[in-house]
């Protein structure tokens, strides 16, 4: 079947621009990288490469046309066995081409050119459905067997999967996250990296650019600050910029915030940073099964994924459902209290704050319902409006600082999308905005607590 060729986008904000050249003419055979044409744009000059392979059939616009207009057809690829008959001509025939006279416009009368009211924005439905059949036989896990489980059964899965980082193989992590994969998959897909961060994440973006999926480990997501331009510019962009051409399919995973007395360097929430950046998926889960599901699916997932686990909920054990493939989808919260007088919001390591802190409230006689969103990007930020809507009120919690949180984007959703329903301003608890202090006491009172979050509620509550 003839495919049309496409005017590329060579940056962000180009909308327009000049095909200077042809490097090919009608009848030539390319494959894959060859070089079709130069493209100019009022910032430079680029060559435009096939992304796949076939012959020209035919040149739609000449070289030396200005303002070609970017994903309009500029010439048409055909597969073996196909010629130029085949090419249909009629998406790219001017109107004016067709032997058709443009109809005039009939007139309207005046009660047609009246506009119709403005209606309020319609918040899709969210996903209700449950992660498990119901009467599914459950088991205790740990969040680390958990995780162990799901890259075990994606590598068992797809041969191309494959985990590095520092002390992952012969000492079987930092953790004991990957405990017994060496031995089950050997050296070549188990692979030791040396210190350095910015390296091996270099590495491992060159891989999914090559089509492998690797999974990359941090010993802390403190030290992916050394690897930032890897994960930015290279994994995350490169899909978008690339035209559609190539993507960075890989797992970027470790412990994320504060642990315990491990100082200000090793203990930061990056929840909010990689959850700005367009191209990258953010997955923060809490409980083992969401551990296990969501990690599956981000191994499966054609985008980079940023993995963030926390080092205090390696060792807690949750009910895992008993199925031989278990998934869960990005950007789908999960409730796991249902109430109607509070909406309580987090994530991650924040969730054992909120739900603490419903079970005292509920003695109290306020009731309620906390939101777990899973992942960060996408979030699932309808299932936190539908919520607002039936409480009126909202809380949210995470142990990242204050300025530019996640509970702030949050914020500013209800207040665009659900403010006629708000009874009370929404509150954010987080942490405190100070570097983590090594000091036991200290390190207690700068991160977020069960009373702060009851006490935030009473507020909105005004109970």
């Amino acid at each position: 079947m003839a495919t049309e060729i496409l005017m590329p986008a060579l940056s962000p904000t180009m909308e327009e621009g000049t095909l200077a050249k042809w490097l090919v003419k009608e009848g030539d055979e390319v494959s894959s990288g060859d070089i079709l044409a130069e493209i100019e744009t009022d910032k430079a000059t680029m060559e435009f490469e096939a992304v796949d392979e076939g012959t020209i059939g035919k040149i739609l616009v000449e070289e030396g046309t200005e303002g070609v207009k970017v994903n309009s057809p500029i010439a048409v690829l055909l597969e073996e066995g196909e010629s130029a008959d085949d090419i249909d001509t009629a998406k790219s025939a001017p109107a004016e081409d067709k032997g058709e006279e443009a109809k005039p416009a009939e007139a309207k009368s005046s009660d047609d050119d009246r506009e119709a009211p403005a209606e309020g924005k319609k918040q899709p439905e969210p996903d209700t459905s449950p992660d498990w059949p119901e009467g599914t036989e459950m088991k205790q896990q740990t969040v680390r067997e958990a995780l162990r489980d799901a890259m075990a059964e994606e590598m068992r899965r797809d041969e191309n999967v494959f985990l590095m980082g520092e002390e992952v193989a012969e000492y079987q992590g930092a953790y004991k996250i990957s405990q017994g994969l060496l031995d089950e998959f050997g050296a070549k897909r188990v692979i030791d990296t040396p210190i350095t961060e910015h390296g091996f994440a270099g590495i491992g973006v060159g891989a999914a650019f090559g089509g492998l999926r690797p999974i990359v480990e941090f010993m802390t997501f403190n030290f992916a600050m050394q690897a930032m331009d890897q994960i930015i510019n290279s994994a995350a962009k490169t899909l978008y910029m690339s035209g559609g051409q190539m993507g960075a399919p890989m797992v970027f995973r470790g412990p994320n915030g504060a642990a315990a007395r491990v100082g200000a360097q090793h203990s930061q929430d990056y929840a909010a940073w990689f959850m700005q950046i367009p191209g990258l998926k953010v997955a923060m889960p809490y409980s083992a099964s969401d551990y296990k599901g969501l990690m599956k699916t981000a191994i499966r997932d054609p985008n980079p994924v940023i993995f963030l686990e926390n080092e205090i909920l390696y060792g807690r054990s949750f009910d895992v459902p008993d199925i031989e493939d278990y998934t869960v989808p990005f950007g789908k919260a999960r409730i796991w209290r249902e109430g109607a007088d509070v909406t309580i919001v987090s994530f991650g390591i924040g969730m054992t704050y909120a739900l603490e802190a419903a079970e005292k409230l509920a003695e109290d006689g306020i009731e309620a319902e906390v939101i777990d969103l899973r992942t960060l990007r996408p979030m699932d930020t309808e299932t936190v409006l539908k919520s607002v809507m039936k409480t009126n009120r909202c809380v949210t919690v995470e142990e990242g600082w204050p300025q530019g949180s996640v509970g702030g984007y949050i914020s500013g959703e209800i207040m665009q999308e659900a403010f006629d329903y708000l009874d009370a301003p929404v509150i954010t608890c987080t942490g405190k905005d100070v570097p983590m202090p090594y000091a036991a006491n200290l390190e207690k009172h700068a991160l977020v607590t069960t009373d702060e979050v009851i006490e935030a509620v009473r507020k909105v509550t005004y109970r």
